[in-house]
């Protein structure tokens, strides 16, 4: 039985609302220690509020969500990767030199030697030089992923890490995640590619307007529900809003 010092994360009771709007009603869930976590559920459920409370970025109106124990504070001496759905790199500077950045905030030993491994194994070696806003999306995706896991994170959190990126590129990325699980990292995804979640994720959290419509083990939330497919319980749950709207 999983115990209250297993678990890396713990949300309890939680409650937000913004303008009078009720985004989250009621939330409990746990996330085990070295474990990958899928928090699921389609745009505007509820998914990102939740992180970015976790992380103290909006204030509860109830609850409590806690890392480790307590409510983080910047000055925690956890590690925490966070790959946000937007960019969030200083778009004027260099591939290199915004990594540099980081991986000295980081205290990150040999940074420029894991920075040209990293650029080198992602592909973008010949951009070291070039300015941010000068590389694609995904480009910049693979920058801030590797932004996020240099210094080997406790705690990695990853929103849609793989948005718009064709099939060779995705497993490239889900591979890194992969590695930094190995090592014995605890990871949070946000994702709504469902063969991601059923490949890599040990529990999930499926939200449909910030209540907890599925959650528990994978194997779990498929019995419960006939032992469907993952994106066919998605299509399930988020088709009832269908059918009551017609």
């Amino acid at each position: 039985m999983t115990t209250k010092a297993d678990n890396i994360i713990e949300v309890k009771n939680f409650k937000i609302s913004f303008a009078g709007k009720t985004v989250i009603k009621d939330l409990n869930f746990s996330v085990k220690r070295g474990e990958i976590f899928g928090l699921l559920g389609s745009n505007g459920s509820g998914k990102t509020t939740t992180i970015r409370t976790l992380l103290g970025l909006y204030h509860q109106d109830k609850g409590e969500l806690l890392i480790n124990g307590k409510a983080f504070e910047p000055s925690d001496k956890v590690r925490i990767g966070y790959l946000p759905e937007e960019r969030g790199l200083y778009k004027k500077e260099s591939v290199f030199d915004v990594m540099m950045y980081f991986a000295r905030l980081k205290e990150l030993k040999n940074p420029k030697e894991w920075i040209m491994d990293y650029l080198k194994r992602v592909g973008l070696e010949d951009f070291a030089k070039t300015k941010i806003n000068k590389l694609s999306q995904g480009m910049q995706q693979k920058v801030q992923l590797g932004i996020c896991v240099m210094n080997d994170p406790e705690l990695l959190i990853l929103d849609e890490p793989t948005k718009g990126f064709d099939p060779v590129n995705r497993r490239l990325l889900m591979n890194i995640i992969e590695e930094q699980h190995k090592k014995g990292c605890t990871i949070i995804m946000i994702t709504h590619y469902m063969d991601e979640v059923e490949r890599l994720c040990d529990d999930i959290l499926l939200l449909k307007d910030g209540v907890a419509r599925a959650q528990g083990p994978v194997k779990d939330v498929r019995k419960k529900f006939k032992n469907k497919s993952l994106d066919q319980i998605f299509v399930d749950i988020y088709g009832e809003q269908v059918e009551e709207e017609r």
